[in-house]
């Protein structure tokens, strides 16, 4: 089963590599979506629960919980390819490469001032409306350690010109790694 990780900051277009990788046949497992779950059981926002499950779990706990996903496609015999959204540490990325062969990391980069409009335009509910609230979210995943991710990712994307650009780059990799 081949396993690949995206990384970037929020409004860097991760999505639109998951959503080209999917119509390749790769399966989404979102990082992102499984704190967003916790968050859920929990009462909490999706930030307090990132950071609490850290603090109570170990750096580890989110590539476990999510390794244990991949592992459970696995065993239903599933053999799509695999896209993890949302590496946020080089805790993970380690993780991830204990686990499965061949693991590589995907960064996208955008710089904040697009990804803050990207932002506004998506109104996800744990998008910043306010530009101070979107810097302090930036300033989390830094000292999360997502910068370490996307400097010793094995390709770099930067997502600042047009879609159709952005998309041959995306398509270009997919190809590359045969996806």
């Amino acid at each position: 089963m081949q396993v690949m990780g995206i990384s970037g900051l929020p409004g860097s277009g991760k999505g639109l590599v998951s959503d080209m990788a999917t119509e390749r046949g790769a399966i989404i497992v979102s990082m992102g979506d499984i704190i967003r779950e916790e968050a859920k059981k929990r009462g909490e926002s999706t930030k307090e629960t990132a950071k609490n499950l850290r603090k109570e779990k170990g750096e580890y706990i989110v590539s476990e919980l999510t390794i244990q996903k991949i592992k459970q496609l696995e065993k239903e015999g599933i053999e799509n390819a695999i896209v993890v959204d949302g590496i946020r540490s080089h805790h993970e990325v380690e993780m991830f490469k204990e686990n499965f062969d061949d693991f590589i990391i995907l960064s996208i980069f955008a710089n904040p001032t697009l990804r803050f409009k990207r932002l506004q335009n998506r109104m996800r509910e744990d998008d910043s409306k306010d530009y101070k609230e979107f810097a302090k979210r930036d300033q989390m995943e830094l000292d999360f350690g997502i910068g370490n991710v996307i400097a010793l990712s094995d390709k770099l994307i930067i997502n600042e010109s047009d879609l159709e650009s952005y998309s041959k780059e995306i398509n270009e990799f997919l190809k590359e790694i045969n996806l």
